[in-house]
């Protein structure tokens, strides 16, 4: 680790400094910091002294312990990675197609449990709307724990050049693009975001404001961020939340092989109950 009060630092940023903030990251929202992550982590918090006027990090971390919550807010805002494009592991989108031709005749939710700055339900609900036609009675449940990202999924408003990997054709249908002040810009249409219900979700909180089984949940690249006995637990409470025959989507360097009893292997990253026939 680089010594306390280096001179490429604004501020001095001791050994107990990093392990206090990797123990209170953990205990609020899991998520397990390797010592590979220090020059990060010092990186980004110490925006939020310069934003709170602090001087050191034990004062910065003192703010965190008192408890107040909008900084609270903005510390986890800080440490969570938020890294993600529209249609990303393409594969998953063209096995949700085949998924959503088998229930035509029914009400269809999918959750995105860190859904980021919104690239991934919006992807959901295009694919929903590619199978299903304009009126699909398909719920888009987006939450994720950083809560400034989930305001730009909720406003569904970003750059041009992020709409990439989305053919013209598609550009067309689902989106708006700006002229004027927003030229460069483009917001998803109205019927687009009207499938999404963002709300912030930390994935550790005692209780999920998920009343019902769902269809499908995408959970990708999330996995990577906790330890095994954390991950084991999400997918225990994700588990009845799902539908029997629904389907689990994670990311492409994650395996749920400690989780056999709970989750198997469908194929290409996705998951059903581990006492599942099969979609069907």
């Amino acid at each position: 680790m680089a010594e306390a009060g280096s001179p490429q630092r604004e501020f001095a940023f001791s050994t107990r400094d990093f392990e206090e903030v990797r123990k209170m990251i953990y205990e609020h929202a899991g998520i397990a910091l390797n010592e590979a992550k220090e020059d990060m982590v010092y990186s980004r918090l110490a925006r939020r002294l310069r934003a709170t006027g602090k001087r050191s990090f034990p004062e910065y971390l003192a703010l965190i312990r008192s408890g107040d919550e909008a900084e609270w807010e903005a510390f986890v805002n800080s440490l969570t990675t938020n890294l993600t494009d529209f249609f990303r592991e393409a594969h998953h989108f063209l096995i949700l197609k085949e998924f959503l031709n088998t229930r035509r005749d029914r009400p269809i939710t999918i959750w995105s449990s860190a859904s980021s700055t919104g690239e991934e339900p919006y992807s959901i609900a295009m694919t929903a709307v590619e199978v299903l036609g304009s009126k699909a009675p398909v719920q888009i449940l987006a939450s994720d724990l950083d809560t400034n990202v989930l305001k730009k999924a909720e406003e569904g408003t970003y750059p041009i050049e992020r709409l990439a990997k989305l053919s013209a054709a598609q550009q067309r249908q689902f989106f708006l693009k700006g002229t004027g002040d927003n030229a460069g810009m483009a917001r998803a249409k109205p019927e687009l975001r009207a499938m999404l219900k963002c709300f912030p979700l930390n994935l550790l909180d005692p209780a999920w404001p998920i009343r019902q089984p769902v269809d499908a949940i995408f959970c990708r690249n999330v996995m990577i961020y906790f330890d095994k006995p954390t991950q084991y637990a999400i997918l225990k409470r994700m588990k009845p939340l799902l539908k029997p025959d629904g389907l689990l989507f994670v990311g492409h360097s994650e395996a749920l092989y400690h989780a056999t009893d709970l989750f198997r292997l469908r194929g290409q990253t996705v998951y059903q109950h581990a006492d599942s026939k099969g979609a069907k």
